[in-house]
């Protein structure tokens, strides 16, 4: 889906066409997360405090460096 940034205020945004708004039962006022992911960008709805996220990813991913071996032996 092609969308495009827009002048808003002092600010640049992007508007979500209201189908996508209405599928993932989003409105007006409701905040989300901006997740980097190498080039990529994704939005998420914002469950938690980001930084508490931030953290939980941080931790995530130093469990998964460090018994990769594991999991890789648990997931056959």
């Amino acid at each position: 889906m092609k969308v495009t940034l827009r002048k808003i205020g002092n600010s640049e945004g992007v508007i979500l066409p209201k189908d996508v708004l209405e599928r993932h039962n989003l409105k007006a006022g409701d905040q989300l997360v901006l997740i980097e992911d190498g080039d990529d960008l994704k939005l998420r709805r914002l469950e938690d405090d980001p930084e508490a996220f931030e953290k939980k990813m941080k931790i995530a991913r130093e469990r998964m460096k460090k018994y990769e071996t594991a999991y890789r032996v648990l997931a056959k």
